[in-house]
């Protein structure tokens, strides 16, 4: 007779085995964002590409674009440029006014994490990024409005060493189980640690209010956070 694995069984292995492999560092883009190529701590202004949206013309220099415009298309206004610092490192891209601060992530930076479109109307937290430390909907706040402002993608918090224990512990507990909320749970994880040191559950059950687990795994994340605010402690 055929061996039969459950659906949950499935899943409890393939999550484990999927988050464990993030957190010995060969797979964390699949949960936390994409490939570490990617990551804003690697990015350079020189990664980017600036495209003429009226005649396609590329070139890794945003002055060469603008000089275009003057020359090629003296009537049209030149495309806006935002320079915004996420994980720490300062990038100039091309983007659009009206974009969000999620579509720039994942369209003009390459991340992934924070920046898979979900409910896109700031209600489900799968989005929340940090900004000057404090969680923010990337789907609701725009790009442009962000120069200046310090930006934090779960990419970059699991890039940081400080913050391995928590990593560790999403994959011990299997907190992250779709994946889908983990974003957006896991960087207001850090913001959590960060503000109460030792949080206790109900503080966090009250942080975590506004991000919506699709799997009901509430308890796993706050015995995630607990375990590795302690481990942080411990660390420092």
């Amino acid at each position: 007779m055929a061996h039969e694995v459950s659906r949950r069984d499935f899943l409890k292995v393939g999550g484990m085995a999927g988050f464990a492999a993030g957190a010995a560092g060969l797979g964390i883009g699949s949960i936390l964002g994409s490939p570490a190529e990617a990551h804003a701590e690697t990015l350079t202004v020189t990664d980017f590409v600036y495209t003429c949206p009226l005649c396609g013309q590329k070139t890794a220099d945003y002055d060469v674009l603008v000089k275009h415009f003057k020359e090629g298309h003296p009537e049209a206004a030149v495309p806006e440029c935002a320079t915004l610092t996420i994980n720490g490192v300062e990038v100039k891209v091309q983007v659009e006014p009206h974009w969000t601060l999620r579509e720039t992530l994942l369209k003009a930076v390459g991340l992934t994490g924070n920046a898979k479109e979900m409910c896109d109307r700031g209600a489900c937290g799968s989005c929340t990024v940090l900004i000057d430390g404090v969680p923010a909907l990337s789907c609701t706040t725009l790009a442009v409005e962000c120069q200046g402002h310090q930006i934090e993608t779960s990419e970059g918090i699991a890039a940081d060493e400080k913050w391995r224990p928590l990593v560790d512990a999403y994959a011990k507990h299997d907190a992250a189980q779709c994946g889908y909320c983990t974003p957006g749970q896991f960087t207001v994880a850090k913001y959590i640690i960060g503000k109460y040191g030792e949080p206790t559950e109900e503080q966090i059950r009250a942080e975590l209010s506004g991000n919506i687990c699709r799997c009901g795994t509430y308890s796993r994340h706050v015995q995630a956070i607990q375990e590795a605010a302690i481990a942080i402690k411990g660390g420092n």
